[in-house]
């Protein structure tokens, strides 16, 4: 019988589906016609035990009973609902009318002079009208979901059972592209409950579902897990060969930035479990409420993160300088949009410049009363600083000197340079200019003045531009290979919002001349990282162990002057700060005599064009810089056995720690 039914339905429902939307009202109009008198019929068989007993009653109430019903549900709106996006709400108003319908009923009967339907029929009446009119409903609807396109839609399951997990599964169910299967939930009270018409199953049942039931993707629906618990998740999830996409959080569903049925591919930063250490507000105002702050570099990964920041921290103005035109624009729109939508009262001012120029950034931060500078204008790719020393040097050192000297003069109050691992031991010239732009302000801290330099020192920043994440995702998009340049080669990964909050908090405690590391956890191995991403695409890896896996790892090869491992600290002595994720570094530093000879020298390598002389400078004024060609990374690492055990398996506290013991 439910096969006949089933089979019917198919070849019933298609055309119907064709008709124009009056033709549909028409239907359902007409099926309420049928069932409503039916219901009727169907409460007096019941209260008599007969369907005979229907001729000792007026039949004209069969009319009343379908009239009234149809303008109700008229009026109601009934019939305006389009039948596969039906809500709750529909439920009501078919209760609604109904009601309406049995006291019309009543009313006519007892107004008829000869009342002969007793309360009891009414009320069963009431019941069935209420069931067979919701009821067709359902049916209807559940089978146009069935029918429209269940065999092409790619069966899913939802890992999460509450209420993120239960609005996806039914927002899923209205759409053609995903059919959720089954939902998993590390609950034991809901493993064999259903939520819809989904069943509930403990995560151990997850890779026989997978085989029994085709799951091709599991969707995460816990936004308002921890990063830890997440992390466990995924690595659970890893093996499965399923692709893991999940839900946005809560704050951005509640705030209308994005929807729950809006999937995304796993965050990266949900690889590393960083536990996220809520900021401190009075750090966060310090250098900016109220203040009129400049962001160089504005356009940029950290840059661009450090205004959105510090554009919702309420500050006077934020000035926005940037060199490239389309990266400036960008920046500023975002900006104003945010402001808008914020309704926050924040000067955005968009300048376009070269932090090169030291009369123009000077007559900035004088024009607009400048704060607070936090300059992340720098060249940062390792091998193409490699290839143009010149350029290197003049951005990163020379612009960053003209910079802090520009602040001087126009009595900034508190100046941030945004700095990196990279400057630790360096091997390359990025590195290199790095650390001495780090020793250049301390010079100029150490030779006075009101204006507090700081630096703060942080590694690599997930799906920055040019970093891995986003290199690796679009590898696996194209089919890969994916490219790792050594298998031993660590990195210590942060995202791109928690490294711009700490760097705005780290600020405000300077005193002059601070060097703060931001404690970035443990290193990543790189080649795990990329491992983890492809079997989170649902895909394996090729290899000799599987040679009909579906993406390769090649090895190419350290880039020049690339490191095995980076470093955060020079030495030991490290210090604890008022914030648990930032440590004051104390290292060594150069009078601004020293430092002003080596700005000279390199002023006119630069005017000369000489490479090899600006190496010879930076070799000179940055003791820990051994150049790539001088001595390899594998060298220098083996000759340091110790460093390279302690960068290993090493946070930024811990590793200073182990530096004493030893």
């Amino acid at each position: 019988m439910g096969r006949t039914l089933s089979v019917a339905a198919k070849r019933l429902l298609p055309p119907m589906l064709a008709l124009p939307r009056g033709a549909k009202r028409a239907v359902m109009v007409s099926i309420d016609c049928i069932m409503i008198p039916l219901a009727f019929l169907s409460a007096v068989a019941l209260k008599h035990g007969s369907f005979l007993a229907i001729g000792d009653y007026s039949l004209w109430l069969l009319v009343v009973a379908g009239l009234s019903s149809v303008m109700l549900f008229a009026v109601l709106g009934l019939y305006r609902a389009v039948l596969r996006f039906m809500a709750p709400t529909a439920a009501i108003a078919v209760a609604v009318g109904v009601s309406g319908s049995a006291l019309i009923v009543a009313a006519a009967d007892r107004l008829s002079g000869v009342p002969d339907v007793p309360w009891s029929a009414i009320v069963i009446y009431w019941t069935l009208a209420t069931l067979y009119v919701g009821g067709t409903r359902m049916i209807g609807r559940h089978s146009i979901l069935r029918l429209q396109g269940n065999g092409s839609r790619e069966r899913v399951a939802i890992y999460g059972a509450g209420e993120a997990g239960s609005r996806l599964a039914a927002a899923l169910f209205l759409e053609k592209s995903f059919l959720p299967v089954a939902f998993i939930d590390d609950n034991r009270a809901l493993t064999g409950n259903f939520i819809g018409s989904v069943e509930v199953f403990s995560p151990s049942n997850l890779p026989g579902l997978i085989q029994s039931r085709g799951i091709k993707r599991v969707l995460l629906a816990i936004p308002s897990s921890t990063a830890r618990r997440r992390r466990d998740i995924l690595a659970a999830l890893e093996p499965c060969a399923v692709r893991v996409q999940t839900v946005p959080d809560f704050v951005s569903i509640v705030t209308g930035e994005a929807r729950v049925d809006d999937l995304r591919d796993i965050d990266p930063a949900d690889l590393l479990a960083r536990e996220l250490v809520p900021p401190n507000g009075a750090l966060l105002d310090a250098c900016i409420e109220g203040k009129s702050v400049m962001v160089t570099g504005a356009g940029g990964s950290i840059g661009a993160e450090l205004c959105r920041q510090i554009v919702r921290l309420a500050p006077k103005r934020l000035i926005l300088f940037e060199m490239s035109e389309l990266a400036l624009y960008t920046i500023e729109r975002e900006m104003r949009q945010v402001g808008e939508h914020a309704q926050l009262p924040v000067e955005i001012v968009p300048l376009l410049g070269s932090a090169h120029h030291r009369g123009r950034v000077r007559e900035v931060m004088q024009t607009y009363g400048v704060q607070t500078v936090y300059h992340a204008a720098a060249y940062k790719h390792v091998p193409i600083v490699e290839q143009n020393v010149i350029e290197g040097v003049h951005n990163n050192v020379i612009a960053t000197w003209h910079t802090a000297e520009a602040a001087v003069e126009a009595r900034v109050e508190t100046f941030v340079l945004i700095s990196t691992d990279k400057a630790v031991n360096p091997t390359n010239v990025m590195g290199a200019t790095k650390r001495l732009a780090e020793l250049v302000l301390q010079g100029i801290q150490a030779r006075g003045g009101a204006t507090r330099f700081c630096m703060v020192r942080f590694g690599n920043v997930l799906s920055s531009s040019g970093s891995v994440v986003p290199l690796f995702e679009q590898q696996i998009r194209d089919g890969g290979p994916i490219t790792v340049t050594h298998p031993e080669a660590r990195r210590y990964f942060m995202t791109i919002p928690e490294a711009a909050q700490l760097v705005i908090q780290a600020g405000s405690m300077a005193e002059g001349g601070d060097v703060f590391v931001l404690d970035m956890g443990r290193p990543v191995k790189i080649v795990d990282l990329a491992q983890r991403l492809i079997h989170l695409h649902g895909l394996s890896v090729r290899d000799e162990a599987n040679p009909e896996g579906d993406i390769e790892i090649l090895h190419t090869g350290l880039r020049p002057a690339e490191k095995l491992y980076e470093e955060l600290l020079i030495g030991t002595n490290v210090t604890g700060t008022e914030h648990p994720m930032i440590q004051r570094a104390v290292e060594h530093l150069l009078p601004w005599e020293a430092v002003q000879g080596f700005i000279e020298q390199l002023l006119l390598a630069s005017k000369q064009f000489d490479c090899r002389k600006a190496i010879n400078v930076l070799i000179e004024s940055v003791q820990e810089y051994r150049p790539a060609e001088e001595v390899s990374d594998l060298v220098w690492a083996a000759k340091q056995p110790a460093r390279v055990a302690l960068v290993e398996e090493a946070s930024v506290t811990e590793l200073a720690s182990r530096r004493r013991q030893n």
